[in-house]
């Protein structure tokens, strides 16, 4: 087996043994995500289930992983068949043995057999760790094979007595990246920094939302990305004062800003960018304005990212720059302290300005620990996002009608501070010259 594969196998089979630790005497049932219809007999592309890989690096449907705790620690797969017949129709399958080998299990069986050996797996264990209540016909199938073990009491054979959200576990796991994680990221913000690029230079008045739209996925896909991280938001004008606009339909104006917010996922890995700028390539007064008051607060909210902040370091650095920029704008009145304390604020910025990200584009973790904003440290991965968005109001000078801003980057924390990951242009200046270009 190449060295590279051997290192990859040996990164997941070092969280398996870390979940085992934690399990002690007990075992855990992660199971992938299952093939969804789209309609009649075709299927969406088919996702793994974000956990389930984390664990594995296997992306094959059909899967469930076992791993035991204890004085013997195990891990096993449980998959398809080696089948050449449907090979021919849907695509190479490893089957339980290859898989074995390949991925560092130590076992792996037919996904036909998970009936017959889960209960034995299950037997005499303390605790049973799954994703509890997520999806409500899983729920039932490990009723029925925790019953299947209480079944033989009389066999002095005793079922687990603690039942555990498998997912608790393993978000603290998921939120650490390690090294391998954040290169993969890395090259995941690399591809979504040309996708804006690419489509900062193809935006002009008189094309549409999803001409751009278009030009964002074929940056992707032409670089190795395996899907867009989430549905592409292509606002333009008023558009871009709706949070989750996704239509990407409407004609782009001369005058207005376009909003993109888009990212890609390389080998499970998603990234998230936003940028806005001129249709035409020039900002307005009023835009440069506005636009100089988010940039201004991301870049406060940024230097707030370092080991030993908060979580809300950021959100509050940005929450003060903005609140003054809304004074400055004309947008509000008062103090700033008061403004932000009555959550006046929120009127134009009404959301938290950044989330976890990773294997998903909301990634998995808690924001708080007993109470309390948790510290940042490093190998911890998040968007910085701050944002302004302006709909016309009669105490709203009509100059700042309409003006959506949001700037969005992916950030690492690191031992001194944080890494950028994301690089399209993002002042004035080299916006303007870059769509000039």
């Amino acid at each position: 087996m190449p060295d590279a594969v051997m290192t990859e196998a040996s990164r997941y089979a070092a969280r398996r043994a870390r979940l085992a630790d934690w399990l002690g005497d007990g075992v855990a049932v992660i199971a992938t995500a299952p093939e969804a219809a789209r309609n009649r007999d075709t299927h969406y592309p088919y996702r793994f289930d974000s956990y389930f890989y984390h664990l594995t690096g296997f992306t094959e449907p059909e899967a469930v992983l076992v791993v035991t705790g204890g004085a013997a620690p195990q891990s096993i797969l449980f998959c398809r068949d080696k089948d050449e017949t449907r090979e021919i129709w849907d695509g190479f399958r490893y089957g339980p043995a290859a898989a074995q080998g390949e991925f560092g299990f130590d076992a792996a069986y037919s996904v036909s057999e998970l009936d017959a050996r889960l209960p034995e797996l299950l037997g005499n264990r303390a605790r049973l760790a799954y994703a509890l209540g997520h999806d409500p016909a899983w729920d039932a199938r490990m009723m029925g094979w925790l019953n299947a073990v209480r079944a033989k009491a009389r066999q002095g054979v005793t079922a687990p007595g603690e039942m555990l959200d498998v997912r608790a576990l393993l978000d603290e796991l998921r939120l650490h990246k390690d090294a391998g994680e954040i290169d993969t990221m890395r090259r995941s913000a690399q591809i979504a920094t040309e996708a804006h690029r690419r489509a900062m230079r193809a935006t002009r008045p008189g094309r549409h939302e999803y001409e751009i739209e278009a030009e964002i996925l074929h940056a992707f896909y032409a670089a190795g990305a395996q899907a867009p991280a989430y549905q592409s938001i292509v606002a333009g004008g008023a558009n871009a004062c709706v949070l989750h606009y996704v239509t990407n339909r409407d004609a782009l104006r001369d005058g207005d800003l376009l909003l993109i917010d888009a990212g890609c996922e390389l080998d499970g890995y998603a990234s998230d960018i936003t940028r806005t700028f001129p249709v035409n390539g020039r900002f307005s007064a009023a835009q440069k304005d506005a636009y100089e008051v988010v940039l201004a607060a991301q870049a406060a909210a940024i230097a707030a990212v370092k080991p030993g902040a908060t979580w809300i370091a950021p959100h509050d650095a940005a929450v003060r720059v903005l609140t003054q920029g809304m004074i400055d704008l004309g947008l509000l009145k008062g103090e700033v302290d008061g403004l932000i304390e009555s959550n006046a604020f929120s009127r134009f910025y009404m959301h938290r300005t950044g989330h976890w990200l990773g294997l998903d584009v909301h990634d998995a973790g808690e924001y708080k620990q007993q109470g309390d904003w948790r510290a940042l440290a490093p190998g911890m991965t998040l968007t910085v996002e701050p944002g302004l968005y302006i709909r016309p109001a009669d105490d709203v000078p009509a100059a700042f009608h309409n003006i959506g801003i949001r700037i969005e980057d992916d950030v690492a924390v690191t031992a001194t501070g944080c890494e950028v990951l994301t690089a399209p242009p993002k002042t004035v200046d080299e916006i303007e010259t870059w769509m000039r270009g």
